[in-house]
């Protein structure tokens, strides 16, 4: 039954300052729109609803701030109940489920389902082909993993999907999952676009548990539809275990009760607030893992429970085809030439030799990325040209490629492009081969190390070929006693293999047992852990690694032996180890893991020093001091040296002895001069290096 006019008359009071006129109106505006009559009164005469608060319709100055003061704590209230919603997936208990259903699912695809779905999804696949190139199969998977959440909903708090990919680097994982997310919001499926990139390498350690929160509360609470959780390999594993959870049941769960505070999330483990949470969830989320291990090692990784939700959906890439490299440097090329034109105003195209020449920069196992760094080099190398003025605005260019060498053609003249590049790489390889034959002795040692480069280089010409290539185990063994030129040699391998493409950072991490093993229970691993992160793309150079075992009862030395060979083994092909120390010590030590011999099968010894060596070793430290030793101290100097280095190299110390020796002459010179005003100042003699209890 509807209100009646005296209803509505009684339902304000007697003493109405409204007219009959505006109750009327009101009466009809609460049959449409609802709300109470004083409310649809209030905004006939353009005032805000006091939500059952009556302050009245006058100007008291108190009356007016306490109408002022309600709304301002109403609006307060209701973005207090859209942030908990939109943060952690809760509704007020006043708000019904139904509500709830309908704002959760995203305005532009929860209506669609069953056939409605599959005919959105038409075209998808071929469409995201066009720019994607040799990877059908994987393209394939994932719009089949996309679509599935629209054929098959999810139960409760799942995300839409989760899915897994897999494959090689620059084989198109992460352009063709871009590709797609484009095109389904293009199609109106998603409503943007972005992928929210999460490297899990960067909860390696237990103690980022902080961070790890933070991170994926914020990419599940961030406007991003699709998650992508990057290298789960490096991940703790009690962290892997609340994605597994996130995955399984679509819940990530808190380690403990949280309110939201100035954007960050705070815990509130002993407080009474109400609006505190203890589970994010992962409702209207795509969770996509990315890997370059296979799926049983994944599996491994992640468990078997993980893999069991992922409903098949597995996308792989596979290994590029010839033509599938030729498709994408055609590509480039026409972003080359409207770049040309756009940035340096210069007309470009190409025979066919420059566009073979750009496609087979895939080869040398840089896959794609080989590709778009050819033309990244090309516009580079054009753009100096144009800057140095050595090509005008407006010219015509055909660029081609011959004996290796790439040329811009204007008319009849060839332009070398090379020369417009900044010099790096042979320069650099070059520079470390004049460091490593600076070094005196340890001739065997330097030709294992330049070995390594033609290895490399006999690699990447069977992948040229289309033969199948094999990975060598880079791990060292350095043995020898102090002073022979260890960390030296570690230093310029680090460098080297940088300079050859082996290692993508080339930094040399120097530590010893305290680095690696902690001070009390539960503090080894995650030490060990962060020295490993700090050394992936180079070198990890462990000094007397012999002491990280000090028998079958040194728990925590056994504990950062495991953690270091699970390390090697998850960062195998951007992390070199090198372990060193003396021959005995160091056989003894392989026996600790079962896994280390099989992991470091390239036992390098480092000889003693002969006299002759240390003798030149002192004429370089004296010559980078400023100073020379007089040639009549050669011939005494060297006896001397093959004395001690007979009677007892290890003590002496090899290299640092001659140092030592270098160091102190000049010592004893600057007292001679003083003798001896008219003396050299630059010439260390025989005597120099004789004291009371030496001589020479």
């Amino acid at each position: 039954m509807g209100e009646s006019f005296l209803d509505a008359m009684g339902s304000i009071g007697s003493n109405s300052e409204f007219s009959e006129e505006e109750i009327a109106q009101a009466a009809k505006l609460k049959k449409k729109h609802g709300g109470t009559l004083r409310e649809n009164l209030e905004r006939l005469r353009g005032e805000t609803p006091s939500d059952g608060l009556v302050f009245g319709g006058g100007t008291d100055p108190i009356t007016a701030q306490l109408a002022a003061n309600h709304e301002r704590l109403s609006k307060e209230i209701r973005e207090l109940n859209a942030n908990i919603e939109r943060d952690f997936g809760i509704r007020p208990a006043a708000v019904s489920q139904t509500e709830t259903a309908a704002a959760s699912a995203p305005e532009e695809t929860k209506a669609l389902e069953g056939e409605e779905a599959l005919e959105v999804f038409e075209g998808t696949e071929d469409a995201v082909k066009q720019h994607v190139f040799g990877q059908a199969e994987y393209i394939k998977r994932l719009v089949i993993a996309f679509k599935r959440p629209f054929v098959m909903p999810p139960e409760g708090k799942q995300a839409r999907n989760s899915l897994l990919v897999t494959g090689k680097p620059d084989t198109g994982r992460h352009y063709g999952l871009e590709k797609l997310a484009e095109e389904l919001k293009e199609r109106k499926i998603l409503k943007n676009a972005d992928i929210s990139r999460i490297d899990l390498t960067a909860y390696s350690d237990s103690a980022a548990e902080n961070l790890f929160v933070q991170d994926i509360y914020a990419a599940l609470a961030g406007p991003a539809q699709i998650l992508l959780f990057e290298n789960p390999e490096g991940c703790h594993p009690s962290f892997l275990t609340q994605l597994n959870t996130l995955v399984t049941e679509g819940i990530f769960k808190l380690p403990g009760r949280y309110i939201m505070q100035k954007g960050n999330l705070v815990n509130v483990q002993n407080s009474l607030a109400s609006s505190a949470v203890s589970e994010i969830t992962a409702e209207g989320k795509y969770l996509v893992f990315l890997t370059e291990k296979s799926l049983d090692k994944a599996a491994g990784i992640l468990g078997a429970p993980f893999i069991d939700a992922l409903k098949g959906d597995v996308c792989q890439t596979g290994a590029m085809e010839e033509e599938a490299y030729r498709r994408i440097a055609e590509t480039e090329l026409a972003k080359l030439k409207d770049k040309a034109g756009r940035q340096v105003s210069l007309t470009v195209s190409a025979d066919d030799s420059f566009l073979a020449y750009s496609a087979h920069c895939a080869d040398r196992q840089a896959g794609v990325r080989g590709i778009l760094d050819f033309y990244e080099k090309v516009l580079q190398a054009l753009a100096q040209a144009r800057l140095e003025g050595d090509i005008d605005k407006g010219t015509e260019l055909v660029l081609t490629e011959e004996g290796g060498k790439v040329s811009a053609k204007r008319g009849e003249e060839r332009i070398d492009l090379s020369r417009y590049l900044p010099e790096r790489y042979r320069g650099e390889i070059e520079e470390i081969r004049k460091e490593l034959d600076g070094i005196i002795g340890l001739t065997e040692v330097k030709k294992y190390i330049l070995s390594l480069e033609e290895y490399y280089g006999v690699q990447k010409r069977r992948e040229e070929q289309g033969l199948k290539t094999g990975e060598v185990n880079k791990h060292m063994i350095f043995t020898g006693n102090p002073g022979t030129g260890k960390t030296t040699i570690a230093r310029i391998v680090s460098k080297y293999l940088k300079a050859i493409g082996v290692l993508t950072g080339g930094q040399l991490v120097e530590v010893s047992r305290a680095d690696l093993v902690g001070r009390y229970v539960g503090h080894t691993a995650p030490l060990t852990n962060q020295v490993i992160q700090s050394a992936i793309g180079g070198v990890l150079f462990i000094d007397e690694a012999y002491s990280l075992y000090r028998g079958k009862d040194d728990s925590y030395g056994l504990e950062a032996i495991d953690t270091l060979v699970k390390g090697i083994e998850d960062n195998r092909d951007n992390l070199i180890v090198i372990l060193a120390g003396y021959s005995h010590e160091m056989a003894e030590f392989l026996t600790a893991n079962s896994g280390l011999k099989s992991r470091f099968p390239n036992l390098i010894d480092f000889p003693d020093y002969t006299g002759e060596e240390l003798y030149r070793i002192a004429q370089t430290i004296a010559s980078s001091k400023g100073y020379e030793i007089d040639e009549s101290a050669r011939e005494p100097l060297t006896l001397y040296f093959d004395t001690v280095q007979a009677v007892n190299a290890a003590e002496a110390g090899n290299g640092r002895f001659a140092r030592n020796l270098v160091e102190e002459a000049i010592l004893n010179q600057s007292r001679r001069l003083t003798a001896e005003p008219e003396a050299s100042l630059t010439t260390l003699l025989l005597s120099d290096f004789e004291t009371e209890e030496r001589k020479i």
